[in-house]
């Protein structure tokens, strides 16, 4: 039986990545202590979703472990030598806005986090597929340096431009404003990067968008679409913070991206990076999504303007998934931007009495 270890297993992605390998009869390790709790309060946990996972999930074993705590993630990797079969890499603090308020919590996390498990890998499963989940943020705020022009609805880039398809691996991490969470992120990334190149072990980066589906605990730090949702259908007020709301965000639903990270298991490579992200198939900009939540829940969203705008905060960003998709020509979307927010509203929607 296949053994898989899958860190943040609670999460969005992790649990996405657990009941997909889980269908295929494999043996998941998941490792989760909930932190999420800590940076974004209790409707944030994942709790419930972990104990779901523990109850439902046949050949699911969890562990509630740090992965700051390298002696103990170098425990576990040991009692499953010569077993791993692929480590996917979810956990993390996801936020800019929170890693400001505690540096050190968050680069521990992020980068220290990241070695402690690659180091683990090495040492008992260097041959086994390891799979990270970076973000976008690497590029810091060098896509808001791109010619864009003003819509109604939206910021779009410049006809012609050679992203106009979305933003390729191309675009360089260098001089730009990364916000601490960005930071911590690339330092896990070239981390990744180079455990691939320099010990050959089959290692990939893959630089999301926006990541989002039904499963998501959304809050105003961290979430877009699940929390906007959950504000539409709850009658929370929802804040938009500057560009005029027409920043444009590309999502992918969960399920798409854990069919990447099959992909790249089933053929790996060493030290790879790939941006994944709804590209031009799914993207909108917040008056956009803030539009299309409310024809589906059938409720009016109250929200105000703010004109500052968070630091780090992209004002355009689309992937460009085209190298992903000629590595790995068999991989397609299977969700649009309508079908995610309806799935997400049926997630968050409860009975009016």
């Amino acid at each position: 039986m296949r053994t898989i270890i899958v860190t943040g297993s609670a999460g969005l992605i992790g649990s996405e990545t657990v009941k997909r390998f889980a269908k295929e009869g494999a043996h998941v390790v998941g490792i989760d202590n909930d932190m999420r709790a800590q940076f974004f309060g209790a409707e944030a946990s994942t709790k419930k979703t972990r104990n779901n996972l523990i109850a439902n999930v046949r050949g699911y074993e969890h562990y509630d472990l740090d992965i700051r705590d390298a002696s103990a993630v170098a425990e576990l990797f040991k009692s499953y030598s010569g077993k791993i079969d692929a480590i996917v890499h979810t956990a993390s603090q996801p936020s800019h806005d929170w890693a400001a308020r505690d540096p050190q919590t968050d680069f521990t996390v992020n980068a220290n986090g990241t070695l402690n498990l690659l180091e683990a890998a090495r040492t008992f499963s260097p041959e086994a597929p390891f799979v990270f989940t970076s973000t976008n943020k690497v590029y810091g705020d060098t896509p808001n340096q791109l010619p864009l022009h003003e819509l109604p609805t939206r910021w779009e880039i410049e006809p012609g431009h050679e992203y106009q398809p979305g933003i390729s691996e191309t675009m360089s991490i260098d001089y730009s404003k990364h916000s601490l969470f960005g930071a911590s992120k690339v330092a896990a990334d070239i981390l990744v990067q180079e455990y691939g190149r320099y010990f050959g072990m089959p290692t990939v980066s893959f630089r999301g968008g926006c990541l989002t589906g039904p499963a998501h605990a959304g809050t105003e730090l961290h979430g877009f679409l699940s929390y906007l949702m959950i504000c539409t259908v709850s009658g929370r007020p929802y804040r938009v913070l500057g560009y005029k709301g027409k920043q444009v965000r590309d999502n992918i639903h969960s399920f798409d991206l854990v069919e990447a990270f099959i992909e790249f298991i089933r053929a790996p490579r060493s030290g790879e990076v790939y941006n994944i992200g709804g590209s031009r198939h799914s993207n909108c900009s917040i008056l956009e999504a803030i539009a299309l939540s409310e024809e589906i829940s059938g409720r009016k969203l109250t929200w105000s303007y703010e004109e500052t705008n968070r630091v780090g905060d992209h004002i355009w960003w689309i992937s460009d998934v085209r190298k992903f998709q000629k590595d790995y020509p068999t991989w397609e979307f299977r969700y649009s931007l309508r079908e995610i927010l309806e799935e997400i509203h049926r997630a968050v929607s409860v009975p009016t009495k």
